[in-house]
């Protein structure tokens, strides 16, 4: 059986979304089946993007974490070169993608799950989940990204402490860190609200929004301000933009409908 499932479903609102889940009883570990999975589930979206993506599990964790298999014998080369890999085909492309990307976290979440969820644009959870980058129990550090995605959203102390420590933190811990962007007890409903929402709005004008966030990201305000214009300048030629001013105009705020174009 495939670990993971990627299903593409059409909104209320007749926008494409994308509904990756994982699905590898009884733990979802990241084993060799799972990454190679997940890669070529980021590499479909990424050929064919729809308007949104929603990040899920099935069972009763999220993940365990990665099967430490993995990571048994490998030489100095071989471990830089995995981690390479992870970046090169999941988190990277995953973070690049032309829309939003939200991650619902019902349980427990470990390892590999909680720095793909750092790579994500929102992550919801359920007041039951706990995360945790407990990498320290076999000699290493999270490398997939987690740190500086956590330093970047909750401070490098807070980062620092969550690593070296190997504890789990509640999502109501994270919530106030500014990790977990909100909390709510029907963490899937809620989540896949939010993704149909999101897929019903302008896309192209939320993939600038990304665009100018990973420009400050690498860069600081400064550089930000460098890409804006051209970024958001380039909505001008959309239709979602133009049939929104008209709608605006014509019958007020609120009242436009969205295609992504």
């Amino acid at each position: 059986m495939r670990p993971t499932r990627l299903e593409r479903i059409t909104s209320d609102a007749g926008a494409e979304i994308a509904v990756l889940t994982f699905d590898h009883p009884p733990l979802n570990l990241f084993d060799q089946a799972m990454f190679d999975a997940i890669t070529a589930d980021v590499a479909e979206l990424v050929a064919d993007p729809p308007r949104a993506v929603l990040l899920r599990a099935e069972g009763k964790v999220v993940s365990g974490g990665v099967d430490v298999h993995i990571f048994d014998g490998l030489s100095i080369d071989e471990g830089a070169a995995l981690w390479r890999k992870l970046f090169d085909e999941i988190i990277h492309p995953l973070e690049s993608l032309p829309c939003p990307v939200v991650y619902a976290a019902h349980g427990l979440t470990l390892t590999a799950a909680f720095e793909i969820a750092l790579a994500c644009d929102i992550i919801l959870a359920s007041p039951r989940a706990k995360f945790g980058l407990v990498e320290t129990v076999v000699g290493l550090t999270p490398s997939m990204g987690g740190p500086q995605r956590l330093a970047e959203r909750a401070g490098s102390g807070r980062a620092r402490e969550l690593v070296m420590t190997g504890g789990l933190y509640d999502a109501a811990t994270l919530h106030t860190w500014g990790v977990v962007n909100s909390v709510h007890d029907d963490v899937d409903a809620e989540a896949r609200a939010l993704v149909a929402r999101l897929a019903a709005g302008p896309t192209r004008a939320h993939h600038a929004t990304k665009q100018i966030v990973e420009a400050w990201r690498s860069g600081g305000v400064a550089h930000a301000d460098e890409v804006t214009p051209e970024v958001s300048g380039a909505l001008f030629a959309t239709s979602d933009l133009k049939g929104a001013v008209r709608s605006f105009l014509d019958v007020g705020p609120g009242k436009a409908t969205y295609t992504g174009e």
